[in-house]
Order: C-alpha cells, then structure tokens, then sequence
C-alpha cells in the first residue's frame, strides 16, 4: 500500500511563499506522472500542477507564473513552490499520480494532505 504524506502547510500572509513536500515509500516517483491536488471547504478538489516523467510540467491558470512543480529524484521528494499567494489558494493540498491524463482522480489512496491558509 502506498501511503503518500504531505507536508509544509501552514499560515501565510498574502503575497507570501510556501513550499510543499511529497513523499511515498517504496515508489519513486520520477517513473509517474505527479501531480499537486488542493481541496478548499465547499469546493471539489482541483488538479493545480502536474509534472511528467520527462519534467514537463502544467498548471491551472489560476496559479501560472505564481506556482512550480518539481522532483528531487536523489531524494524522491515531489515539491510545490508556490509563491505571491492569495486568500483564494487556501485550501488542503494533496500529492498523487493522477488516474487519467484528465479528471481529478488520483491513483493512490489519499494523504491527509497539507493545510494550507492565506490570509492577513
């Protein structure tokens, strides 16, 4: 069983910076496409990023320019470096490889993923 486990969350004021970690024992997961998933309350969870097995990464709109996607593969750590943060990024983020090229299933059993809030 896979047990992904998130971490980095926290509270942030508006414009700031947060980086979110990702690990799995036993997958390395630099052969899988990964992908960050957030949950705000009242919301579906949304994919935000992706990153390929090649490194080529996709995001919403909503975070373009403001969010990275990325892997360490030595350590097998998926990251999210997310800076000018707004109110609306709060939510629960959560790693996993997506089911499908499209969709918001996730391959694995879920995290408990990592509170993220924004806010002055």
């Amino acid at each position: 069983q896979v047990q992904l486990v998130e971490s980095g969350g926290g509270l942030v004021q508006p414009g700031g910076s947060l980086r979110l970690s990702c690990t799995a024992s036993r997958i390395p997961f630099n052969i899988y496409i990964m992908a960050w998933y957030r949950q705000a309350p009242g919301n579906q969870r949304e994919l935000v990023a992706r990153i390929t097995t090649n490194g080529d990464t996709n995001y919403i709109d909503s975070v373009k320019g403001r969010f990275t996607i990325s892997r360490d593969d030595a350590r097998n750590v998926l990251y999210l470096q997310m800076n000018s943060l707004k109110p609306e990024d709060t939510a629960v983020y959560y790693c996993n490889r997506p089911a499908a090229n499209t969709g918001n299933f996730g391959w694995w059993d879920w995290g408990q993923g990592t509170q993220v809030t924004v806010s002055s």
